[in-house]
């Protein structure tokens, strides 16, 4: 008799257990299993440290004391070596945005193209320069654009009648460094994203608009850009944020010091500041307006491309 409490109460321990493990392998816990990895990385990779960022922008950080100083910080922000950066960094965005968004949409209109050879070999010649590392290939460009007269850029200048350029050392010749680099790396990714879209579109609507006598340019407004426009929003946003974080374009060609700056940008301000020069508060401070920047910018380009218009 002494023993029927405790099989009756393994039997409910059981019992509890199955259900649990029922409720594990239901549909009903798929979708919180399958959400939760972004859920813990969102929290500890992105969402803590901006906490920390914006608390560490109010605070003087010196090794082993931390002091809160109110909106010092911020008050330093807008100085003439943050608004050179911010120059830099907008007009690498406008030009990167207008690149990355138009050409790969011209080569993913030709290689979709059924009068197209060899479409499968241009798409996974394209892609491969995503898969290069920006150091590697940031190595490559240097050479290639040496400031030697021997560098292949500068023989290729002297070949058609032009004089040598000293490319690391001029701002605008800079600024086609960065930009080349990030075009050579990112076209191919978009002009899958393109191919992607276009792919879906009906035949049917072609085949319409030939029986209504549309020429190229008719079918291309009123067919082929409302099934691409989507990813033309899509990739002009992330291009924009990439743009404004961009570290590595910079960092490649000149380290962390350009001359006259050149080749300074947001984030390599923030660098600057919050690492070499051991500010961590102004540099968190830097980092702030510059989350703020982007948000805005992103809402602004968002609006004006219709992205918040629903459809009719």
């Amino acid at each position: 008799m002494g023993l029927e409490p405790s099989i009756a109460g393994d039997k409910k321990f059981s019992t509890k257990k199955k259900q649990k493990s029922a409720w594990l392998y239901s549909q009903n816990a798929a979708p919180y299993i399958f959400v939760a990895p972004f859920i813990l990385s969102f929290l500890f990779l992105y969402l803590y440290p901006f906490f920390s960022a914006v608390n560490m922008s109010f605070q003087r950080v010196l090794p082993g004391q931390t002091t809160y100083i109110g909106l010092s910080n911020y008050e330093r922000v807008f100085n003439p070596t943050f608004f050179t950066a911010f120059q830099n960094t907008t007009v690498y965005v406008i030009v990167t945005v207008l690149v990355l968004t138009f050409i790969p949409m011209i080569f993913a209109i030709f290689l979709n193209s059924r009068l197209m050879k060899f479409s499968n070999a241009f798409r996974a010649g394209l892609f491969i320069p995503a898969l290069t590392s920006v150091i590697v290939a940031g190595t490559i460009f240097r050479m290639i654009f040496g400031d030697s007269d021997q560098a292949i850029a500068n023989q290729f200048l002297s070949f058609i009648g032009l004089s040598p350029i000293e490319w690391r050392y001029g701002a605008a010749s800079g600024m086609f460094l960065m930009v080349i680099l990030a075009s050579w790396r990112w076209i191919g990714v978009n002009v899958l994203y393109y191919l992607a879209a276009l792919q879906n579109v009906n035949h049917d609507l072609y085949e319409a608009a030939d029986i209504d006598g549309a020429n190229t340019w008719q079918k291309f407004r009123h067919v082929t850009f409302p099934a691409i426009k989507p990813i033309m929003i899509f990739l002009s946003t992330i291009t924009i944020i990439n743009g404004f974080r961009m570290f590595e374009e910079s960092f490649v060609f000149w380290g962390t010091s350009s001359p006259g700056n050149i080749g300074l940008t947001m984030v390599g301000y923030i660098y600057q500041e919050g690492i070499e020069r051991n500010d961590m508060g102004f540099g968190a401070a830097v980092g702030v307006v510059l989350l703020f920047i982007i948000f805005v910018v992103s809402i602004v380009q968002l609006y004006l491309t219709g992205a918040f218009k629903k459809d009719d």
